[in-house]
């Protein structure tokens, strides 16, 4: 019997045949199998590392140098966006108790892809997409609304929807995650997630995420 093959994600090439894509990422397990199949069909990529919304700092820099190191392995251009988390506590004030995919990560969705646009537009990007919309634990409806909205303030690029999950693209997700070695990561990103994480995993009687919050007090006290 031949050993299986890989299936590869159905089409991906920017709209119009546009072979330059700026593609947010989140995280390398999101964006390997994506970038592969890119690379594969001919698409000069370019990762965007716009998360301020990953907590704490330690996580985040985890987070973005196996992305980064994944990216100078595959020869993808890595530019990373301003990590301050400040702004991104002010754009999900009052939003704090929100559920997982609610009215909180639709403000996050939009700062990280309007940050993506802004920098599209500013260096010559016709087109910018995102890893966001491949996890099952996404909507994937609201990460697309949340990047159509993002261009909507930039004539010079677009945003593309693209549906990473189908043609392959989920299973080939977990293949590369498996075969990098990818860090398993236990929670989306920011406190808020880790506080609700940590609710579920007592209420299964399993052990809770251990991290140092002790900067963002100032945040979760409110």
């Amino acid at each position: 019997m031949s050993p299986k093959k890989n299936k590869k994600v159905s089409n991906p090439v920017p709209p119009g045949g546009n072979r330059r894509l700026l593609l947010h990422s989140c995280c390398a397990p999101c964006a390997g199998g994506i970038l592969e199949s890119l690379l594969e069909s001919g698409v000069e990529a370019t990762l965007f590392f716009c998360n301020p919304n990953i907590h704490p700092h330690d996580e985040y820099r985890k987070r973005k140098e196996e992305q980064k190191t994944f990216a100078d392995k595959r020869g993808v251009p890595f530019v990373e966006a301003d990590p301050d988390p400040a702004p991104w506590f002010r754009i999900v004030a009052g939003l704090e108790d929100e559920p997982e995919r609610g009215r909180r990560c639709t403000a996050c969705f939009l700062m990280r892809l309007t940050t993506t646009a802004e920098y599209a537009a500013a260096h010559g990007f016709e087109t910018f997409a995102t890893t966001l919309g491949i996890s099952r634990w996404k909507d994937l409806d609201q990460v697309n609304a949340a990047g159509q909205a993002a261009a909507g303030a930039y004539a010079e690029t677009a945003f593309w929807p693209f549906n990473w999950r189908k043609g392959g693209g989920s299973q080939r997700m977990i293949e590369v995650s498996k075969r990098e070695g990818f860090y398993h990561q236990q929670y989306c990103g920011c406190v808020f997630s880790l506080r609700d994480t940590n609710r579920w995993r007592l209420q299964k009687g399993d052990s809770v995420i251990e991290r140092d919050l002790t900067i963002y007090g100032r945040w979760l006290s409110k």
